[in-house]
């Protein structure tokens, strides 16, 4: 019987074995051992790995995040033969499993290619790649520490550090810390060092939308190549922040007092947020001072923090119904007025007593102790309380209640994490500081809100049968603190495996 030809069996030019027809009429053993399409490509390469920041090297001069066996690994490791493979057509391509400590990546690759008279030749190979150590760039400049083109210097003239504290906890909350390649603290605030431009104008622009404050910026040249046209430059920026902190008693001008609803000049403030929270122990009246407000009408704090004096309150009247005055803003909520009357805790052998109104009336009551400050025998040297009538100085300003500090520090259950930075020699005003900072997180639920609080498991949770009123932070504002091991084969993590 006659068939068609394409049917007809045929034997191998080469080895005489019957194939079916086939445009180089050979069969596929002898095909291949003629011919190997994949002659040319490299069957092993070298990829740039850096330890410190897990960074894959992608040439010329990019680094890139990639995780094991990704979609990312594969293209950076498919670019480096991209060349050899233009003259074959890729089909396939995938990892074979390694150990990560091998510092190997193995590819299998499936190419086609037309060989003889047109015939269609697929084969499979493997691309092993060396992973070799490489410290980047941003990595050299961390651990040469001196090494930057940009800085931000923060800067607050003032006395007490509870904004900078405060400050502090919202930069490791945003991680904002992560990108700088070093943190120095000195006198009167923090410099913060980056390797690039942008870094740092990121942390000047949160710096503004966090604490009212205002910035300049300035460069120096470094270097100039003139064959490239290329510039080095040194940039710093200089944040200046408010000096004005929590519990502080200020004298507003009369222009900034009448704007904010004719409140009274001499007002405390109760909060530094990305405002000036102010308030009137007078009338109850509340105001916000943003930093550009501030920066028109400029005022000082008319009392140092270490000139708080101890009062114990010898008679309170809660006020329930106060009339506003014409054009009066809004009024905490928060907060009650009372009338008091008080003696200094040094002159207890004295019948000299103080009348003042406060804005603590909701948690005072006689008895107790109460830090204010003493108006009415001190020389107040500031621009616009001299100019002000005697009779609209309060004689007394109370600030908060005072409670046993030492207790409170016994029992406290909860701490806070610190920026990494070099200090200088702390003495015991830094800390009396910052104790009075976690005091006021424990007074102020605004405050606490911004900051991640950590459960302290070295102090146990005591009960509240001896409570004194002391405000305490509940458990369920609590983090715990996570600790993870750096290895998960060895050192601490080898008791996972076992």
């Amino acid at each position: 019987p006659c068939f068609p030809l394409s049917l007809c069996p045929s034997l191998c030019c080469q080895c005489g074995v019957p194939i079916p027809p086939n445009p180089a009429n050979m069969c596929v053993g002898c095909l291949r051992a003629q011919v190997d399409i994949t002659e040319g490509i490299p069957k092993q390469g070298t990829v740039h790995f850096c330890k410190q920041c897990e960074r894959y090297l992608q040439p010329p001069g990019t680094w890139i995040q990639c995780a094991l066996e990704s979609r990312e690994l594969l293209a950076l490791c498919l670019k480096k033969i991209k060349a050899s493979l233009s003259k074959v057509r890729l089909i396939d391509a995938g990892f074979i499993w390694t150990e990560p400590h091998s510092k190997r990546l193995k590819l299998k690759l499936t190419v086609q290619k037309e060989v003889i008279n047109g015939a269609v030749l697929q084969q499979v190979f493997v691309v092993e790649y060396v992973v070799q150590s490489q410290m980047c760039e941003d990595c050299h400049r961390i651990e040469a520490k001196d090494f930057w083109k940009a800085v931000v210097q923060v800067r607050q003239k003032t006395v007490h550090k509870k904004t900078f504290y405060y400050l502090e906890q919202l930069i490791l909350k945003h991680r904002l810390h992560q990108n700088t390649l070093r943190i120095k603290e000195i006198h009167d605030g923090l410099d913060f060092y980056y390797s690039s431009k942008q870094h740092a104008q990121k942390m000047v622009d949160f710096l503004q939308c966090t604490v009212p404050s205002r910035s300049k910026s300035s460069q120096r040249l470094i270097s100039h190549d003139i064959h490239s046209n290329v510039y080095n430059y040194k940039s710093t920026f200089s944040v200046e922040i408010v000096p004005i902190c929590k519990d502080n008693v200020v004298c507003l001008s009369p222009k900034l007092a009448q704007s904010l609803g004719n409140m009274s000049q001499i007002c405390v403030c109760i909060r530094v947020t990305s405002t000036i929270h102010l308030i009137d122990p007078r009338t109850l009246q509340i105001a916000e001072i943003d930093g550009n407000t501030y920066w028109r009408h400029p005022f000082s704090s008319l009392f140092h923090p270490k000139q708080l004096e101890e009062f114990i309150i010898m008679d309170i009247n809660r006020v329930h119904e106060k009339k506003k005055g014409a054009g009066a803003g809004a009024r905490s909520n928060k907060h009650t007025l009372a009338e008091a009357w008080v003696r200094k805790t040094s002159e207890l052998d004295t019948d000299h007593q103080y009348f003042c109104c406060t804005h603590l009336g909701h948690i005072l009551n006689p008895g107790d102790l109460v830090l204010g400050f003493d108006l009415a025998n001190c020389n107040l040297n500031d621009e616009f309380a001299n100019k002000m009538n005697p009779q609209h100085i309060p004689d007394v300003v109370l600030i908060k209640k005072s409670y046993d500090r030492s207790k409170r520090q016994r029992r406290r259950n909860w701490k806070l994490k610190e920026l990494e930075r070099d200090r200088e020699a702390t003495d015991t005003d830094d800390e009396r500081q910052y104790q009075d900072f976690l005091e006021d997180l424990e007074e102020d639920e605004t405050i606490r809100k911004n900051v991640n609080i950590y459960r302290n498991a070295d102090i146990p949770v005591e009960s509240d049968t001896d409570d004194d009123g002391a405000p305490r932070i509940s458990l369920a504002e609590m983090l715990e603190d996570l600790h993870i091991s750096q290895d998960a084969t060895g050192g601490e993590g080898a008791e996972m495996l076992t």
